[in-house]
């Protein structure tokens, strides 16, 4: 399938950022939230080092900067534009987000000869936990189902 003008357009404007934020001491990565008629929403480029957050990634600054711009949790009717292939942190970020579609320029491997291999964690989830690195163990403690009996509860809740 080839892809519109205005995704290569969008692409291209997504890999400025990532060049740009690299000049500026940042890392190489760089996203754009679009709106379905063709508005850029707001903009994002990797923080992680600058902010010392490492879920200050270029999608997830996009994502809270356009849930800021537009007043809600949900980005339905846009595009998430990365200059790369996003990691699994960003790819659940753009599903919490209900964006509409992810488009990407560079890959996965493309990151790696990079110096960021993403591969080792999209190969981490493809492993029963057993085989992790990192335990993740669950612990059954009293009340943990409390938090969301009272979700369900709550009249005035909004649901995501």
């Amino acid at each position: 399938m080839t892809a519109p003008t205005t995704d290569r357009q969008w692409l291209a404007r997504a890999v400025d950022l990532a060049a740009a934020n690299v000049v500026a001491g940042g890392g190489p990565f760089g996203a754009l939230v679009v709106s379905a008629s063709g508005v850029v929403v707001a903009e994002g480029a990797n923080r992680v080092t600058r902010d010392l957050d490492p879920t200050a990634h270029a999608e997830v600054v996009a994502i809270r900067a356009a849930c800021r711009a537009l007043g809600s949790f949900s980005l339905g009717g846009t595009t998430l534009y990365s200059s790369c292939e996003p990691c699994p942190l960003c790819l659940a970020a753009a599903l919490w987000s209900r964006v509409d579609r992810v488009v990407y320029a560079a890959n996965r491997d493309d990151a790696a000869d990079g110096g960021f291999d993403d591969r080792e964690f999209y190969e981490l989830f493809a492993r029963e936990r057993s085989q992790w690195h990192l335990p993740v163990d669950h612990v059954s403690v009293p009340g943990a189902r409390s938090p969301f009996e009272a979700w369900r509860a709550h009249a005035s809740r909004i649901d995501y």
